[in-house]
């Protein structure tokens, strides 16, 4: 078994990783205070195709395989969770559904744009009552003439403020349940849409999280995504990939928690010797290198099989579980090596602990994807 990562791949590596190191860190706390990401720091992420990255060729981006998309989410995660939200959602839930559901029409309509990075797309399943049960969707889309009519709310949707395109979730046949769900492309210009609440979060400041309103909102019947009744096996399509990529986020996120923890542990002075000649910081640190390992071989060989064409529904989940726990632990231990300043407001590893507490929810929470696993295997 080859476990070598192509040529073209490590150098995207590279560059994705001076990109961090020389434009997005030396930010990450003004993005932390001003709870937004500069608009010339956006324009190089788009300049570097960064938003185009899963996006086929013929129709702008880069087409990478699951692998070297992964790769690119990992270095990513070595700065503030905001970037590569910001990216992840245009390579993700946010056009994802297009690329599987829309017509040609559509896909040559809005997904160029996305891969340039000139229209962020955004993710609008969960609702105030419904987010891991579907069923309890209320947003409907009626048929009248030739425009779908929807009304209905949905919250805590990621770029919802900035989209210029939302990937919408109604019911048309309520009699169905889940089978009578459908999906829509729905420009944030069409008559009817409207942002309500943005949302204040715990962490993953510079990455918003709002309320998407929609009062008698007329779509052409046209930016239907496949046909009636498939958008929930569409959105399952779209989180499976999801899952992976939020299994190299985690991963990212440990490898730099790791090298923050260990430059603390061997600087830190008690007792005259440094704190990284203690046992029991040496087994935090340890600890979080065997989850690093760990998660990185299982999700690039998830990765893989996902490239290869298989389904990897109970694979994407075991990653996503195994990696956002890991990672909350190690955050956990990262605050616990540095101490009181591990707890203070402007340190990357309080920084850490708030955002990565975020991932073991979003995406499928880590009860629900545990129950998925369950089904695979009694199945």
């Amino acid at each position: 078994m080859d476990f070598t990562l192509p040529e073209e791949v490590l150098a995207l590596r590279d560059t994705i990783r001076r990109f961090v190191e020389r434009e997005l860190d030396p930010i990450s706390e003004q993005v932390e205070e001003e709870d937004r990401i500069p608009d010339g720091v956006a324009a190089k992420m788009a300049d570097m195709g960064l938003f185009g990255l899963a996006i086929p060729e013929e129709y702008g981006g880069q087409g990478l395989p699951v692998v070297a998309q992964c790769v690119a989410n990992e270095e990513l995660s070595r700065t503030n969770a905001c970037f590569r939200t910001r990216i992840g959602t245009n390579n993700g839930i946010g056009s994802m559904a297009i690329l599987i559901g829309g017509s040609e029409e559509l896909k040559r309509k809005y997904l160029p744009e996305m891969a340039a990075g000139r229209l962020i797309g955004s993710f609008a399943l969960t609702e105030p009552n419904a987010g891991s049960d579907a069923s309890r969707l209320q947003t409907t889309a009626e048929l009248k003439g030739d425009k779908y009519v929807i009304n209905g709310v949905k919250h805590f949707i990621t770029n919802g403020d900035i989209a210029g395109v939302h990937t919408v979730m109604a019911i048309t046949d309520k009699s169905k349940g889940p089978k009578g769900i459908s999906a829509f492309a729905v420009e944030k210009g069409f008559p009817g849409v409207s942002v309500g609440t943005i949302e204040k979060k715990m962490g993953l400041r510079g990455s918003h999280t709002v309320e998407l309103v929609f009062e008698d909102c007329e779509v052409p019947r046209e930016n239907l995504l496949g046909r009636e009744g498939e958008g929930f096996k569409i959105a399952m399509k779209v989180l499976d990939k999801g899952r992976l990529t939020m299994a190299a986020c985690a991963l990212g996120a440990i490898e730099k928690l790791i090298a923050l923890s260990t430059e603390q542990a061997k600087t830190r002075v008690t007792f005259g010797e440094p704190i990284a000649k203690r046992q029991a910081i040496q087994w935090m640190l340890v600890d979080m290198a065997i989850s690093a390992y760990a998660i990185r071989h299982a999700t690039y060989h998830a990765a893989w099989k996902l490239d290869r064409g298989e389904r990897v529904t109970k694979e994407a989940a075991m990653v996503k579980v195994f990696a956002t726990e890991a990672a909350n632990k190690a955050a956990d231990s990262a605050v616990q090596i540095h101490g009181g300043m591990g707890y203070m407001k402007g340190t990357a590893v309080e920084r850490y602990y708030r955002d990565l507490r975020l991932m073991r929810i979003y995406e499928g929470t880590s009860e629900i994807l545990r129950m998925i696993i369950a089904r695979e295997m009694i199945a």
